[in-house]
Parts: C-alpha cells; sequence; structure tokens
C-alpha cells in the first residue's frame, strides 16, 4: 500500500522531480521505492536494516525493471537509519514510512535523515495515527510485538513538533488507508498471528483487490473516511535552507 501522495510533491507537473535522488529510508519490500522508481529521470535508494526484506525490494524492482515500468535508475542497501552511509545534503527527496515508530533512539534517526537530505528539499514521514493504534494496542498485546515491534504511538502535535525540532517544517499532511483500519482491529481481536479466521482472510482479499483494481467506490470510501478512520497520518515537511541537520 502506498501511503505517500506522490501528487502533493510534484504534481501538476512531473518535471519538477526530473534528475531528483530519492532515498526510501526504511524501505521494507520496497513499495515505495517501487513507486518512486516509476517517475522519470530518478534516482531512487532503498534502504533498510532488514537483509530479506532489501533482497525482497531488490527483485521487486527488478521485475518492475523488466517489465519496462522504471523511469530510472535504482539502488537498494541494508543500513541503520541512525548511521546512514551517505553524503551531507545528498538526496531531493527522503520517504520514511512506518519506520519511527520502530526506532529505539528516534532523534538519532532523524537528525540522520535531515543530514543526508538536500536544504530546500521534502522529507515525508508516515505514521500509524493515534486513535486507530491505539485501539490494536487496547485489543491485542500481542500486535505492538508484531515486525519488530511498535515502541510508540504518536499524537500529530507531538511528531510535528519532534520532526521540526530537526530541522524542517511541516508544509502538509494528510490522513490515508481508512479501509485498513477495521482489519487490523479484526485482526488484532482474534490474534494478529491467526491465519485461519474467514472473516479476516475474506477482508484481506477485499483489500489486496483495491489495491490491485483501485476501483472508483473503494477509493471514493477511503478518501471519505480518511479523516476519520485513516491509519496511517502523513506528513509532509520541507529542510529549512539555514539548517545544519
Amino acid at each position: 500500500m502506498i501511503t505517500v501522495d506522490f501528487n502533493k510533491l510534484y504534481a501538476p507537473d512531473s518535471s519538477r522531480l526530473d534528475g531528483y535522488r530519492i532515498l526510501d529510508i526504511g524501505c521494507g519490500t520496497g513499495r515505495h521505492t517501487c513507486a518512486a522508481f516509476r517517475l522519470e529521470n530518478v534516482v531512487v535508494i532503498g534502504a533498510d536494516l532488514n537483509f530479506e526484506k532489501v533482497f525482497e525490494a531488490r527483485n521487486r524492482l527488478k521485475f518492475q525493471e523488466k517489465l519496462g515500468e522504471g523511469g530510472g535508475v535504482w539502488g537498494i542497501c541494508v543500513s541503520d537509519i541512525t548511521c546512514l552511509p551517505f553524503a551531507d545534503n545528498f538526496f531531493d527527496l527522503i520517504i520514511c514510512s512506518e519506520v519511527l515508530e520502530h526506532v529505539h533512539d528516534q532523534k538519532a534517526a532523524l537528525a540522520e535523515t535531515v543530514r543526508v537530505l538536500k536544504p530546500d528539499r521534502n522529507l515525508v514521514v508516515s505514521v500509524p495515527r493515534y486513535l486507530p493504534e491505539r485501539v490494536c494496542w487496547a485489543l491485542s498485546a500481542d500486535y505492538k510485538n508484531a515486525d519488530n515491534g511498535h515502541l510508540r504511538i504518536y499524537k500529530k502535535k507531538e511528531l510535528i513538533g519532534l520532526l521540526e525540532s530537526s530541522g524542517v517544517k511541516q508544509w502538509g499532511f494528510h490522513y490515508a488507508h481508512s479501509l485498513h483500519t477495521p482489519y487490523w482491529w479484526l485482526k488484532c481481536l482474534v490474534g494478529p498471528k491467526r491465519d485461519d479466521c474467514t472473516l479476516v482472510n475474506f477482508y484481506h482479499s477485499l483489500l489486496v483487490w483495491d489495491m490491485m483494481k483501485r476501483p472508483w467506490i473503494t477509493r471514493f470510501l477511503d478518501n471519505l473516511l480518511n479523516p476519520l478512520l485513516g491509519k496511517s497520518i502523513v506528513i509532509y515537511l520541507r529542510k529549512e535552507k539555514n539548517s545544519t541537520g
């Protein structure tokens, strides 16, 4: 599922990203790396601490390239967000999606992220939204320990304050994936590790269908419900020109 709205960054003219170096830090299996790779004339790097996920992201990118669906060039690496192997002011755009809630030293992670971002360029951060995440924690003790663990739940004001203290300035936000919220509530209710619940599996198949086909009815419902039930909050920020990050 793609959380970042690339239209906010380059619409109506995609040439605004022409020649950009893009970093997807904490790329996981590469969903945003692959999405960025479709942009014309960009260099996109996916980085994650998990070798197996990096390997899967690499395979996805190679398959996408084979299909001729890439618009630029790509690279992939294993890297720790608190110690990035890139020069200062190297990237034109950085995506950090569903990462900070897993990181023990979030301030060090943000300092490194901002360090490698060029001044006057954009950082996009998404994390689980407070209310849907709080309900998941209440329904299941196992949920927050899954996928390397969720260490914290962010409130919007707290998150923006944390981000801006690292040398970036917020200019936009939105909520995303409201249709995923009931799925996770159901999954937590029956047990996050169970894979034999018919209702949960049916809901999952609907979400996969929605992501593949993107019919107007589910897109309409998702956009309608995002302000209330959006699973993620997505913050758009710009590095200040005089930032030392």
